[in-house]
């Protein structure tokens, strides 16, 4: 079985499991944090958010407010993880055909049926494992998962290169169909704006954001290109946003958004982190 290894184990999170735990326990109960511990009251349909991907020190705190609402759901058949390719590496939309991702909680299997489901369903996504080499913006969210899910529940990960709205119209698409007939979690990884004042970041991101709150795909792109923001995944939330609506998941709310700031302390060139979730109308 191939066997995809940690690629920042020990820089975005700790490499020592009883440390990465106690962390991701942390950033629930930290002051920027939803304030409590998973699960969340249980939900019975798929469930879908916007999680951001920096070290966790910085934003795991806004990512555990996407964790906190996506344990509302138990006993998924299938976590899909859509993410941004950022180092430009292998094809243009890509996913695992089978094997596991590893972390220091363990091992998430891929579900071969899923990823051949949805590169027969796209046409456009292939299987190539060297784009999800070095890549952080997925893995990062493998933790928070394990730890509400342990190993149990079968990975779908889908790195994007290719961010256009028709690359996360046809993906979109074929997530839907996937989880159709499943109780999926669905989850979009982006960080937002990059390197730019916390006022300033605050300003673009929120006008960013105001587009997802109301499911305009449209919007978004215009917002994205008018601001010149530099949110790194705008692919997979516009891919996710698509998918959710298509779920019958019609409803966006800002569940919190902080910087990097915030955590840190240095306010002149931050990192905005928001969390959403998606929900029936």
């Amino acid at each position: 079985m191939s066997v995809r290894k940690p690629a920042v184990a020990g820089q975005f999170y700790p490499s020592d499991p009883h440390e990465l735990t106690d962390l991701i326990d942390g950033c629930y109960l930290h002051r920027l944090g939803p304030g409590m511990l998973p699960p969340a009251p249980a939900s019975s349909k798929t469930v879908a958010v916007v999680s951001p991907h920096a070290g966790y020190v910085y934003s795991g705190p806004v990512a555990a407010h996407s964790y906190y609402h996506a344990s509302s759901l138990r006993d998924p058949d299938l976590i899909v993880v859509v993410a941004p390719n950022h180092y430009g590496i292998g094809s243009g939309v890509s996913t695992f055909k089978e094997g596991a991702w590893e972390t220091p909680l363990g091992r998430m299997r891929v579900d071969p049926e899923a990823a051949e489901e949805l590169s027969n369903l796209t046409g456009i996504v292939s299987f190539d494992p060297q784009a999800h080499r070095l890549e952080h913006s997925l893995e990062v969210q493998l933790p928070f998962l394990q730890r509400i899910y342990g190993d149990s529940v079968p990975l779908l990960p889908i790195s994007l290169l290719f961010q256009d709205a028709d690359t996360a119209g046809v993906v979109s698409a074929a997530i839907a169909k996937i989880l159709e007939h499943r109780k999926g979690v669905l989850v979009a990884s982006s960080d937002l704006t990059h390197y730019e004042t916390a006022v300033s970041a605050r300003e673009k991101d929120m006008a960013l954001l105001r587009q997802v709150i109301r499911m305009d795909v449209d919007g978004f792109y215009s917002t994205l290109e008018r601001l010149r923001a530099t949110a790194c995944g705008y692919g997979a939330i516009a891919t996710v946003m698509m998918a959710a609506r298509s779920l019958g998941l019609g409803t966006a709310e800002l569940l919190k958004y902080a910087s990097s700031g915030d955590t840190s302390g240095d306010n002149l060139q931050v990192v905005g982190y928001g969390a959403l979730r998606f929900v029936s109308t």
